[in-house]
């Protein structure tokens, strides 16, 4: 895990983006974010970076490619697996078996996003810090 690396922001929803880069602006973190519309497009650049970001926010519910799907494709991705790039689902859509399915393909987390902007910041905030803190296999 590189805890300087990019955050990716996997979502089709240009209002979520909008208020997810107003968070990370406040927020004042300093990993740059890269926005994807898409699971596909979030895969093509993955496999073809040599970049390491610093963890994945994905939606759920996306067209192409969803968030469970390449997360699948992620995980069982030998060389992609070793970059030990944290997943995690931020969704407005939950329900019992998304979580399970998330949770069974080795996501690390799974949020719903909240409505109040307040309480978008303080999850963001609250997920960055604990992976900042967090070691990885990689980190040493």
């Amino acid at each position: 895990m590189n805890k300087n690396g990019d955050i990716i922001i996997i979502e089709d929803d240009p209002d979520d983006r909008f208020m997810l880069e107003e968070v990370f602006t406040i927020l004042d973190f300093p990993n740059p974010r890269k926005y994807f519309e898409d699971g596909a497009a979030a895969l093509e650049y993955l496999e073809n970076t040599t970049d390491l970001p610093f963890l994945i926010l994905s939606d759920l519910n996306m067209p192409r490619l969803g968030g469970l799907e390449l997360r699948k494709r992620l995980h069982t991705d030998a060389r992609l697996n070793l970059r030990c790039i944290p997943y995690l689902f931020f969704s407005t859509s939950v329900d019992q078996n998304a979580v399970i399915d998330a949770y069974s393909m080795s996501a690390q987390g799974f949020f719903v996003k909240p409505v109040q902007f307040e309480d978008l910041k303080d999850t963001i905030k609250l997920i960055v810090n604990y992976w900042k803190k967090c070691a990885a296999p990689n980190n040493f």
